[in-house]
């Protein structure tokens, strides 16, 4: 099954909302760190992914009918290739406020010692910042990082078509993404889920 979104929006631009979203639109499942958390096996291909080869993605995303956020969206270029007729959706925030919520959350798994279980997939999330993302500080040093973010913005709006591109922010809701989709707007909120706050509380 192809995935008919690829999520090329960094963690921390309301990339755990848009899951939500896009399996209530697509009934189907999304792609989102979340799933390595409850399939480590997945770790090994993904840092395998970071050497090279790549894995066979139509085999390993069997079941997704999307993916956002990291790991998969750090391959958005190879996932739009292998997914020609895929929506490339670029989330988007503020690059101060986007830096302020991850260095909060998610960059300090990457600072920090994890459990024997995780150890792999912090070492992963590192692999990513580094060669996917060209960081060999950049969880420390806001400028650093938030001069990576507007690149890697910059890149995929140079790289995608205007005509399979689309941007989203954070408080946009449903009316981009089901245009892009060619899907009815749903009549009920758009969910917004795991803000800082939320993620805060999970200590």
């Amino acid at each position: 099954m192809p995935l008919r979104v690829v999520g090329a929006g960094l963690p921390r631009t309301g990339t755990l909302s848009l899951k939500r979203a896009l399996e209530q639109l697509l009934r189907g499942s999304c792609y989102h760190m979340h799933e390595v958390f409850e399939h480590l096996d997945h770790v090994p291909v993904w840092r395998q992914a970071v050497r090279g080869p790549l894995p066979d993605w139509e085999t390993f995303l069997a079941g997704y009918v999307a993916a956002v956020d990291w790991p998969a969206a750090a391959f958005w270029r190879e996932l739009s290739e292998a997914n020609p007729d895929a929506v490339v959706l670029l989330s988007l925030r503020d690059p101060k406020t986007w830096w302020e919520s991850a260095d909060q959350t998610i960059l300090p798994a990457a600072r920090h010692e994890q459990p024997p279980d995780l150890q792999e997939w912090r070492r992963l999330f590192q692999d990513l910042l580094r060669d996917r993302w060209g960081q060999t500080d950049g969880w420390n040093n806001k400028g650093a990082a938030i001069a990576a973010y507007e690149r890697h913005n910059a890149e995929v709006r140079s790289t995608v078509s205007p005509d399979r591109l689309v941007e989203w922010r954070t408080g946009d809701g449903w009316t981009a993404l089901c245009r892009a989709l060619e899907l009815p707007i749903p009549d009920e909120p758009f969910p917004h889920v795991n803000t800082r706050a939320e993620w805060l509380k999970q200590d």
